[in-house]
């Protein structure tokens, strides 16, 4: 089987690979993926964007890519849409006026619930599988839509959990983002707050693909740090974290370790998504768990609120026994990992106990 795959997040291919591995080695990907899973047409590093406005510089680039893409369609079994709804949505509507019986597959779909409600029966009308990780999601479409819940990718890849806490906090890890523009924008905040801790040790999370020169100029003075890339493994080491928000939150939540989310988004771009997005929360563990229990999971810091002082305060004050409770909770209401059942879809193997 030929499988045209649009995955252009770093995050998105953490869990195609996950997935590649219950598809077996009969199937072949084609399109845009990490060069590790196969041969794909672009360098994933030249789709790399921050925000609105960085987006709106690259849209003749991604409309060529999209182009591209619909090209390739046409000799394979099946599309595979993952995540990236901006380029997405758009490509999957070119590739069913182009080929109405070719069979599209969106896993981690587009947050319509929360932004774009009008969304719901495009998506409904032109996806032929929705295949959701949000327990949720699927309560927001016509009961008659392709939708199921699948169960959340993190779960294929997180396989160790927290199940008490330490009396006293040695280890803190800071997670910056993968982004350049979040990093520069949280790093010298969290230098700074590193310094008023007085922990043995203090770890930040760096993406493994950046280089020496990109470290040094993005994260600043690193002394006091120590340097690690195995975030899930980091997370389970650490007693406590501050994270951007992202779905590292959604890590730190369900591994068990307690957290604070704190994100800076350019001016712009924060004030053009503040009035697009109605949600009362951006961490994505907050999110679910608002659903679930009607609380939040962690505190959240936005904008001009990510001070130091304000970070400190809510490090001092944090429940940490109330954290992991609710951080088992939300394991058990997430269930189970995704990557099997999406196999089994694509495969075209019936129902969940095929």
């Amino acid at each position: 089987m030929k499988i045209l795959v649009s995955a252009l997040e770093h995050s998105a291919n953490v869990h195609l690979t996950s997935l590649k591995k219950e598809l077996g080695n009969d199937v072949e990907f084609v399109g845009i993926f990490d060069n590790a899973l196969g041969k794909p047409i672009v360098d994933l590093r030249s789709l790399a964007i921050m925000g609105i406005v960085d987006a709106l510089k690259k849209l003749r680039f991604f409309f060529k890519l999209a182009d591209e893409m619909v090209e390739l369609a046409k000799d394979v079994d099946k599309v595979l849409l993952i995540d990236s709804s901006g380029f997405n949505l758009p490509l999957a509507k070119k590739l069913k006026k182009r080929y109405p019986n070719k069979e599209i597959i969106y896993y981690i779909l587009p947050q319509a619930w929360a932004w774009k409600k009008k969304r719901i029966p495009v998506l409904a009308r032109t996806i032929d599988k929705l295949a959701s990780i949000l327990p949720f999601e699927p309560s927001y479409y016509p009961k008659d839509a392709p939708i199921e819940y699948v169960g959340h990718p993190l779960l294929d890849q997180i396989t160790t959990f927290k199940t008490s806490l330490s009396d006293s906090i040695e280890h803190i890890t800071f997670m910056p983002g993968s982004r350049k523009g979040e990093i520069t924008r949280l790093m010298p905040l969290f230098s700074e707050l590193r310094k008023s801790l007085h922990v043995k040790r203090a770890s930040v999370i760096i993406p493994h693909y950046f280089s020496q020169d990109e470290i040094a100029k993005l994260y600043g003075n690193l002394d006091g740090f120590e340097i690690v890339h195995d975030a899930h493994k980091t997370l389970y080491e650490a007693d406590f974290a501050f994270i951007c928000s992202g779905t590292a939150t959604l890590e730190a939540a369900l591994i068990g370790t307690p957290f604070v989310l704190a994100y800076k988004a350019k001016p712009l771009d924060y004030f053009i998504g503040s009035r697009l997005v109605k949600l009362s929360h951006v961490g994505l563990a907050n999110i679910m768990f608002q659903k679930y229990k009607h609380q939040e999971i962690h505190p959240e810091f936005l904008q001009d609120d990510v001070t130091v002082q304000n970070l400190l305060e809510a490090y001092k004050h944090y429940n940490r026994e109330d954290f992991i409770t609710n951080s088992q909770e939300l394991r058990a209401y997430l269930q189970h990992g995704s990557s099997k059942r999406v196999a089994q879809i694509i495969l075209d193997k019936g129902n969940k106990d095929a």
